[in-house]
């Protein structure tokens, strides 16, 4: 029998895998110089304490347009052409790339332009996770998804290392050139996202009642244990341990390390889950996922308390790029089983609630980091996270006992599997 074929012998994956590469590396060289300016801006007229809590109300004003919309977002990847999706939010942020770019070579850069900007950001991110989430699976054979699942993290992991370094860069040459070249760079995923031929697409939900639909989506996730273990573990672990919001804290206040220091520490994440991935891709994980998936959470949370109260830039760079090491063995392993526990035709819907509990975890994460910040100190934010973490993840052990007893990504066969199984082999 014929192996499948590597997912970058795939033409559509290829050029799917490029487009999130060039629009990783423009969102992350772009989101850094939006904390550095917003930190920069609120310093010269409050307190560290009110600069902290404008970096917290970015988080925010990213996070409420994709907290609205979710319900439609996943309903609208399931209903419509994803390819169209995801050009039509890559798009979006080309525009506001450029008004970014103008503000900042004009003069006019100022608070209200930057959240304005990020609610913009929000709504695009919104649309675009269930779409680009919910396309992979369309390009590649099944057998190998989890192989072209550590790829596409390769592409984000890469560009999330890249990213910040060339914005940071591109920022100390000239303000507006970072802005200038994520214009670029979501260009050139645009014009990748287009060269995306036919891919197939289920069609057993085209008739059904759109909120009928929405509800279907809902109560997948609410019943099926692995999928709902596995989105809120993510979103309380990264939600208490995430850094990226204190960040620019650490390297103004703390490590006193500047702009360019601050493009290292928000590469380092990435450094080690770019190694990760790039392994997974060669040597996939087969055995004992679930088991694995809980320790790496644990390792996170534990490599965020050491960057906390660290105050060396070399030891802060190494917890965290164990933190993202950590995280990316997490990621891929829950990816994995979200995307082969979910039917294709309810991919986007359960996407979106994915992409909820991501976003959870990450934006609002960063608004809740920089509030806590703004009361503890970002030392006793990042303390308070991590901890809070290491103990989400023993309680998920035991209120879960689906993953800690996974031990591959297959989902066991039910009674109803094997009797449609049993059918068909009589036909």
């Amino acid at each position: 029998m014929e192996s499948p074929p590597h997912p970058l012998r795939i033409a559509n994956f290829r050029a799917y895998w490029l487009a999130r590469f060039m629009m990783t590396l423009a969102q992350n060289g772009m989101i850094i110089v939006i904390g550095w300016q917003t930190y920069t801006i609120a310093r010269t007229t409050m307190t560290p304490a009110g600069a902290a809590a404008q970096l917290g109300l970015i988080g925010l004003l990213q996070f409420i347009p994709l907290f609205v919309s979710t319900p439609v977002t996943g309903l609208v990847a399931d209903r419509f052409d994803r390819r169209l999706i995801t050009r039509c939010t890559v798009s979006l942020q080309v525009l506001c790339a450029l008004i970014l770019a103008m503000a900042t070579y004009e003069g006019w850069m100022t608070l209200p332009v930057l959240f304005s900007v990020a609610v913009l950001l929000g709504i695009g991110r919104a649309f675009a996770g269930p779409a680009f989430s919910s396309l992979a699976p369309n390009l590649v054979p099944r057998d190998v998804l989890p192989t072209a699942i550590a790829l596409s993290s390769i592409s984000w992991q890469v560009g999330t290392i890249i990213g910040p370094a060339i914005g940071g860069f591109a920022y100390s040459v000239a303000p507006s050139a970072a802005y200038f070249l994520a214009t670029a760079l979501f260009g050139v995923a645009l014009l990748c996202l287009f060269l995306i031929g036919p891919v197939p697409r289920t069609t057993k939900i085209a008739n059904a009642h759109p909120i009928r639909q929405i509800l279907d989506g809902l109560a997948y996730v609410g019943r099926n244990k692995m999928i709902l273990g596995t989105i809120t573990l993510d979103l309380f672990a990264v939600f208490l341990a995430g850094t990226s919001a204190v960040l620019p804290i650490y390297a103004h206040d703390i490590l006193h390390v500047g702009p360019r220091g601050l493009s290292l520490l928000a590469g380092a994440p990435a450094a080690g889950a770019a190694v990760t991935a790039l392994f997974f891709s060669f040597r996939p994980i087969k055995t004992n996922v679930g088991p694995k998936m809980l320790g790496a959470v644990l390792v996170y949370g534990s490599a965020t308390v050491i960057f906390g109260i660290s105050k060396a830039m070399p030891l802060s760079l190494i917890a965290l790029a164990v933190a993202g090491a950590a995280d990316m063995f997490s990621v891929y392993i829950r990816q994995s089983l979200i995307q082969l526990y979910t039917p294709d035709e309810m991919r986007g819907r359960v996407g979106a609630v994915s992409q909820l509990t991501i976003s959870a975890s990450n934006e609002l994460g960063e608004a809740e980091s920089g509030f806590l910040a703004s009361f503890l100190g970002p030392v006793g934010a990042v303390l308070v996270g991590g901890g809070g973490a290491i103990v989400v993840t023993i309680l998920w052990t035991y209120l879960f006992p689906a993953i800690r007893n996974a031990k591959t990504f297959d989902p066991p066969v039910t009674p109803q599997d094997a009797s449609d199984l049993e059918m068909e082999t009589a036909r």
